[in-house]
């Protein structure tokens, strides 16, 4: 007799439940890979090359500054790059392979041309220091157009090959994927640089990440999108961009969608470089407790995730988690600012990993919500959800910064009246900014949330469209 094989109960297995009879587990965690690459990529240009830049290198904060922000230059063509690969008529049959392909290899070569540009920028390398600059922002900008083309392209894929029961748990986990991308890179970056800084130890870094990313992004695409030839038959669309993109905006409801992740995002994402100063200028936290709130944010992250994908299995609707998250999000800032005048660590703790907590559960709604919109050609929505995510938040986290200086130094300087003379009150202006943000979120985003009996918006939306999804 033959012994029975060993099973699993799926119930153990995390996001088990997201694959199906045509996308298997092992074929869905494979795609969800792109994702880790972008991880990288973030987790590089935000965390470990800002220190470096700055504090190794000795590049000046504003120079630093202005090369990070860069790649969000892009961010406004995600639309654009995601109707382009709904309408791509590839002659091997693809539609979204070709996009993520190209983004990859702009990834890999900014990567790759980055370190030797930084070096020459800061005087380390041979050349003016012009030509680094330049080189510098090339760098900063393929990688950017890289991964925000590599990012639309895939979550279009994964949307594609999902099925409608199984879209909220693949979601879910392309984000969870995402989150263990930036952490685990952020380890690797922070232990491959540790000790001695040396040039050659962070041209090794770099192009090793450019490398890792090349691999994780073939592997995830290998015999993944299924070849359509009969595309190649089919007349090619007169349709222009800015044709379907008024046509997709004119609806209420997509409009309001996009204002909830407007608002939204940029809610959660002002805070991003303040947090840590905060608790370390106002609270007198030490170094080593200041960077456990960024793990805290994504272990709030994480088990949002976790939640969102099994409300979202059991019909909870993707608009209703995306406003528990802000109203979650509310009171995570409260906390924040409350910690300030009880003098509590304990209370900006909770504050930060309840940002994390909610910022998941509305990341996550809001997705599935821009999944829902249309019933095909996913191109166009997700890039139209990616280009305001990513423009607000980085336009919130420059205008979080630059408010909250301007603030501070005024209350600093007694011109704000003696009650606010302190450092705090630049902090505490943001965190309050942030709370209004999210209240606007939440004006924009309640209508979508109510039960509609007619289908009068049944032709933009579908049978997976916001007025039939569960009030």
């Amino acid at each position: 007799m033959k012994p029975e094989r060993l099973r699993y109960d799926p119930r153990f297995l995390p996001f088990a439940d997201a694959a199906s009879d045509d996308l298997p587990l092992t074929r869905l965690l494979r795609l969800s890979l792109f994702q880790v690459s972008v991880g990288i990529a973030l987790a590089l240009l935000n965390g470990t090359l800002n220190r470096v830049m700055i504090v190794e290198l000795g590049v000046p904060a504003w120079l630093v500054a202005t090369m990070i922000a860069l790649p969000l230059l892009f961010a406004p063509m995600r639309a654009f790059m995601g109707f382009h690969s709904d309408q791509y008529r590839s002659v091997l049959g693809w539609r979204r392979v070709p996009y993520i392909w190209f983004g990859t290899l702009l990834q890999y070569g900014g990567l790759a041309i980055m370190p030797f540009a930084l070096l020459v920028l800061s005087g380390e390398g041979r050349g003016p220091a012009e030509v680094g600059q330049i080189g510098a922002a090339v760098a900063f900008l393929l990688v950017g157009a890289g991964l925000h083309s590599t990012q639309t392209a895939g979550l279009a894929l994964a949307t594609d090959l999902a099925p409608d029961h199984t879209r909220p748990r693949v979601v879910a986990l392309m984000y969870v994927m995402l989150l263990l991308g930036m952490v685990g890179s952020s380890l690797v970056f922070g232990w491959l640089l540790s000790g001695e800084f040396s040039p050659l130890r962070l041209i090794q870094t770099i192009q090793g990440a450019a490398v890792v990313t090349l691999l994780l992004n073939v592997v995830a695409l290998w015999k993944q999108e299924p070849r359509d030839l009969k595309r190649l038959e089919q007349p090619k669309s007169d349709v222009r961009f800015a044709t379907a993109w008024r046509s997709f905006t004119a609806p209420t409801h997509t409009k309001r969608l996009l204002a909830t992740v407007g608002f939204g995002t940029a809610a959660f994402s002002m805070q991003d470089v303040l947090l840590e100063p905060y608790g370390g200028q106002i609270l007198s936290m030490e170094v080593g407790a200041t960077s456990q709130l960024t793990a805290l944010s994504a272990g709030g992250a994480l088990i949002a995730f976790g939640l969102a994908a099994r409300a979202l299995k059991r019909g909870a609707d993707p608009l209703r988690v995306a406003a528990v998250g802000a109203l979650v999000g509310v009171l995570a800032f409260a906390a924040v600012v409350f910690a300030e005048p009880l003098g509590s660590a304990l209370l900006f703790r909770i504050g930060a990993l309840l940002i994390g907590f909610g910022g998941g559960l509305f990341s996550v709604g809001t997705l599935l919500a821009a999944m829902a919109l249309r019933k095909s050609d996913n191109g166009l929505a997700l890039g139209a959800w990616g280009a305001v995510q990513a423009t607000a938040a980085g336009v919130s986290i420059a205008l979080g910064g630059a408010a909250c200086n301007l603030i501070g130094d005024l209350a600093v300087r007694g011109q704000m009246g003696p009650a606010l003379e302190s450092p705090a009150t630049g902090y505490l202006f943001v965190y309050h900014f942030e709370i209004a943000l999210l209240f606007a979120a939440l004006v924009a985003v309640g209508p979508l949330t109510r039960k509609r009996n007619d289908d009068k918006h049944a032709d933009h939306t579908g049978r997976l469209g916001l007025a039939e999804l569960p009030g």
